[in-house]
């Protein structure tokens, strides 16, 4: 009985030991990753701004502009992840992921969005090491997002 509780132990312990996936050196340099699988980023925080949200049609115009100025920049690749906070007392809105190598290009980026220049939101920008991999969410997401939403 001893050695069955012990080969059970041994067996447990063997399983939960990770293997690590093989290298593909092709999909790291298609997605701009360095040697450790990251590359630079520039994050920016969209906060609410100093203009009041108009109502009706202006607002609906405005927010359509923002919807589809984030569809064009993830359609040019420069846009990696994007969404919006819940209600918070920071005043923070949203948040992009630049593909973005310098904070003066994700300024150019975001500059282009109607509630920005509206002054319905102001943007605060950083530059930020993350994976890779994070240029491949767009891709991704189209396979899981419900048609129709």
């Amino acid at each position: 009985m001893l050695v069955f509780v012990f080969g059970i132990a041994i067996s447990a312990q063997t399983a939960a030991v990770p293997v690590k996936p093989k290298f593909d050196a092709e999909l790291a340099k298609k997605l701009g990753g360095d040697k450790n699988g990251m590359k630079m980023y520039v994050v920016a925080f969209l906060k609410t701004g100093p203009k009041d949200v108009p109502a009706g049609k202006e607002r609906n115009e405005l927010f359509q502009g923002h919807f589809a100025n984030m569809n064009r920049l993830e359609a040019e690749g420069k846009l990696a992840v994007a969404g919006p906070f819940e209600k918070n007392d920071g005043g923070f809105r949203g948040l992009f992921i630049l593909n973005a190598g310098t904070i003066e290009e994700a300024r150019k980026l975001v500059d282009t969005d109607p509630v920005v220049k509206s002054g319905l939101m102001i943007v605060e920008l950083y530059k930020w090491y993350g994976s890779a991999a994070l240029t491949a969410t767009p891709e991704i997401h189209k396979k899981i997002e419900q048609p129709g939403l």
